[in-house]
């Protein structure tokens, strides 16, 4: 990993959706942000972002984040296989109704990805920030790249001129799976935007926005839903008192 202080920039990212059993998040919330944050980075890993759904009491959204996917099986195997998942794991799983809604991405176009300092993270103890992130997560057919380009070359430049840039713009990493422990969806092809700001409000101006720009009303967007199989769904997402997102 890059020395204390400086930027990670990893390449590859795992978005991971948690569906907790019921009042149970806080639980998992305290117990990951106490023990599994330092101790998944000391193997080799960067977590990005950790979050309570603001639709859903019972769902948990985290990111973490790996130089390339040697390393993720490397960090990977070191981690579940060490002793503070020995020791913590059997309680977090107890939480947990599923864990396996995980999407594995890489960034869209250069300098798109994630750039986080941990050595910037808040200490454990210290209140949630009064913060809003999106993460909104496009589907095409396997393959097709037309729906993709237009997100990067068309929707993200009118993003960063009407608003808070995004923090990262991401796509689907192709390599396969080789930590099979932990399952990822596969046969996917998705563009995903992740973007912070000071509230909900924010956000929702921020879209009126971008959806009023001629530009993305009459060209982007439609085509976009011509190329999707979904419409695109939108995380809304509270970090929590350690994200280093927010």
């Amino acid at each position: 990993m890059p020395p204390a202080g400086h930027a990670h920039r990893p390449a590859v990212i795992e978005l991971r959706q948690y569906t907790l059993r019921s009042g149970r998040r806080d639980e998992l919330i305290e117990l990951f942000d106490r023990e599994f944050v330092e101790s998944q980075e000391e193997t080799g890993m960067v977590v990005l972002g950790q979050f309570r759904d603001l639709d859903d009491p019972d769902r948990f959204v985290w990111l973490r984040g790996f130089p390339d996917m040697a390393v993720r099986h490397r960090a990977l195997t070191a981690f579940y296989g060490g002793p503070v998942w020995a020791r913590h794991g059997p309680q977090a799983n107890s939480t947990m109704v599923d864990s396996d809604d995980v999407l594995l991405l890489r960034p869209l176009a250069d300098m798109s990805g994630f750039a986080v300092a941990p050595s910037v993270r808040p200490r454990t103890g210290l209140p949630a920030p009064a913060r809003f992130v999106s993460v909104t997560v496009w589907s095409f057919p396997p393959g097709r790249h037309d729906g993709i380009a237009l997100i990067r070359d068309g929707l993200l430049p009118v993003l960063r001129a009407t608003g808070p840039a995004p923090l990262a713009a991401l796509t689907t990493e192709t390599a396969p799976n080789t930590f099979v422990r932990l399952p990822v969806r596969t046969g996917e092809n998705v563009a995903a935007v992740v973007t912070s700001y000071p509230d909900e409000r924010a956000h929702r101006r921020h879209v009126v926005r971008v959806e009023a720009h001629p530009l993305v009303r009459n060209e982007i967007l439609p085509g976009i839903e011509r190329e999707q199989t979904a419409a695109p769904r939108t995380l809304r997402l509270a970090p929590t008192g350690r994200s280093l997102l927010s």
